[in-house]
């Protein structure tokens, strides 16, 4: 029993049609296919499953799951569409009330159309040197700006600094960071080469913003986590805008 991946992008929209038979053995690993798609941070996630089986039922307990880290982060709406009527039958259920459930790829993609707000962005790609945390906060005091958020410029930069630094300290591969505007968030999110979950920097930091770690940005984030991508990790905080 397999699951088979078929992984394309329209434009900034990643579709993924699951093939196979859907069940506890697999499942997991559904789930994290699913979620290092969310960390390519794409526009949307339309899920096709209409080569899909369901072997055991409580094993869609993970598109539930991958819809509420999509809502934590990165703010990408997911849907699934094209379901076998054996499918929709079992998504019927109460546990499932909230997931967006469309008959084909079309009504997915108008129902897109009509209800996304486009949100801005910006990315910065960063080397591993100790210079660029300084970089990485005059990146997010100009996105504070631009976007009229000067209540954010200095938990940002403090978030933003902990986060490539660990980068810099740790993983020691190329970065990228990326800041995105979301109605009521400020997501940021730092992208790197290693799969290693984040290490909380040492009390004796090179900058004082540093010393303490990961405690700073548990303090200064609505939230914060990581998910892995296809060739390493995301680190990504939220900040709650006033």
């Amino acid at each position: 029993m397999s699951i088979r991946y078929e992984v394309n992008s329209n434009g900034a929209n990643l579709m993924v049609a699951l093939s196979g038979e859907l069940g506890l053995a697999n499942s997991t690993q559904v789930r994290d296919r699913l979620l290092k798609c969310l960390a390519e941070q794409p526009d949307s996630l339309l899920v096709d499953l209409s080569a899909m089986r369901v072997q055991q039922p409580l094993a869609l307990a993970i598109f539930p799951a991958v819809m509420r880290q999509a809502a934590r982060w990165p703010g990408t709406p997911v849907l699934f569409c094209s379901p076998t009527a054996d499918t929709r039958e079992h998504l019927s259920g109460q546990a499932f009330q909230r997931l967006p459930v469309f008959d084909g790829r079309d009504a997915a993609l108008a129902h897109l159309h009509d209800r996304r707000l486009i949100m801005p962005s910006i990315s910065e790609e960063l080397l591993p040197v100790s210079g660029s945390s300084r970089h990485a906060r005059d990146v997010t005091t100009d996105a504070c700006l631009r976007w009229d958020l000067p209540e954010l410029i200095a938990p940002a930069s403090l978030v933003v600094t902990e986060l490539v630094a660990n980068v810099v300290d740790h993983a020691g591969t190329m970065m990228t960071l990326r800041l995105s505007l979301r109605p009521r968030y400020l997501n940021v999110a730092v992208r790197d080469g290693s799969h290693d979950p984040p290490v909380a920097a040492g009390p004796a930091s090179l900058e004082a913003s540093r010393g303490r770690g990961l405690l700073l940005v548990t303090e200064l984030a609505y939230r914060w986590g990581y998910l892995p991508s296809q060739d390493g990790k995301v680190v990504w905080a939220a900040l709650r805008r006033t």
